[in-house]
């Protein structure tokens, strides 16, 4: 038996929530453009937001440890891929779409730029008076009009549902502007789940990173209630911990947090009663969150990570690193646009001669800005 689209819809709308966006209900796409036979709109979307630049380029962009401290750490694509993970655990025991789950987590980070949220204060600082950056913003640009794969419309004309959850997605660091999508309307349940697999993802991985690079230790995180509830019964010797024993304890600490996610939620939902996704966009809260007690919990790991890691000299280093290279290169592409590559130059009389440098800049990776950087001003290497 083939599973055709439509099919495949049906099986939706027998499985998934009434509160679930159903692709067979999508608004659709901005431009006219026919529907695979074999897939929903959702997984369309999924796979042409894999086969992109800015997609791959993920892989060495920094997520807090540059790519070349260690070939372990966590890139921006292997947090984007848990991420996805999370989120796809959380849409099926909620009967979201998982698709839609999918496609929003796999675009929320395409628009980061080199070195991490350091990379990303400083070219908002550099464009200033030229409409700032925002990552969050970006990404939806990449996907509406900067990748170029299609003859017939600019980016990859995503469904209107992949485009409000990526307008939406908003954590303690990305902030959302839904201007142009019923700024009214909270995300709809798939947005939310991405929220929250976003900052389930970042923070537990984060701290594995951590304390695999030793910027962290066991004894530094004794009395923070998460690590307590999951490290004792490991029973971690010293202040460091082997490999076995920190993926155990990670592992513990990622599924608690998933299974209480997912408590709440349910529980939350409950409690609302929403009979769609319209009912469940005007509630006074998001339903896809921690109960009080875990969220302080988190709250304390968050606030134990900021001091001790993202401020660590080591990682603070790295951040004025960043920020020295990317002012240099932008003051000296302004200085001469004529340096950009070609394809970037015929860009400036369209969107400006900082916005181009920007978006140039901010599809950089991380090994490439360094190169560029070196090629600009190192007298010994050939340009």
């Amino acid at each position: 038996m083939i599973y055709t689209r439509n099919q495949l819809e049906k099986i939706e709308s027998l499985s998934l929530a009434p509160y679930a966006i159903h692709a067979s209900q999508s608004r659709g796409r901005k431009y006219p453009d026919s529907e695979p036979e074999y897939r929903t709109c959702f997984q369309r979307d999924r796979d042409r937001i894999l086969h992109t630049t800015a997609f791959r380029r993920l892989e060495y962009k920094t997520q807090v440890f540059i790519n070349y401290e260690g070939d372990y750490y966590r890139t921006r694509l292997t947090h984007t891929l848990e991420v996805t993970q999370i989120g796809r655990t959380i849409a099926r025991a909620l009967g979201a779409n998982e698709d839609l789950v999918e496609a929003i987590c796999m675009a929320h980070d395409l628009g980061h730029p080199p070195f991490g949220h350091s990379g990303e204060v400083t070219l908002d600082g550099l464009m200033q008076r030229f409409g700032g950056f925002n990552h969050n913003h970006h990404s939806y640009r990449i996907v509406t009009e900067i990748e170029n794969r299609y003859p017939d419309f600019p980016g990859l004309n995503l469904s209107w549902e992949v485009l409000e959850g990526m307008v939406k997605h908003e954590t303690e660091y990305d902030k959302s502007d839904a201007s142009e999508f019923e700024p009214e309307l909270r995300g709809h349940l798939e947005a939310q789940i991405t929220n929250v697999a976003d900052e389930l993802a970042y923070t537990s991985h984060d701290l594995d990173d951590g304390l695999r690079s030793g910027l962290l230790t066991t004894d530094m995180l004794k009395g923070i209630a998460l690590w307590d509830m999951v490290a004792e019964q490991f029973q971690p010797a010293g202040s460091q911990m082997d490999d076995l024993a920190r993926h155990r304890v990670i592992r513990e600490l990622v599924g608690l947090e998933v299974n209480s996610m997912i408590t709440a939620s349910s529980a939350a939902i409950e409690r609302h009663r929403p009979g769609s996704p319209c009912e469940l966009q005007l509630l006074p809260e998001n339903v896809v969150a921690f109960d009080e007690t875990m969220k302080a919990r988190n709250r304390e790991l968050k606030d134990f990570l900021y001091s001790k890691m993202y401020r660590h000299y080591r990682v603070m280093r790295m951040q004025a690193k960043a920020e020295r290279i990317l002012t240099a290169l932008f003051n000296a592409y302004v200085d001469q646009p004529s340096m950009l590559p070609n394809q970037f130059q015929e860009q400036i009389e369209i969107k400006g001669t900082e916005r181009t440098i920007c978006d140039y800049l901010a599809g950089m990776t991380d090994r490439f800005a360094i190169e560029e950087y070196q090629r600009l001003f190192d007298p010994e290497l050939l340009p």
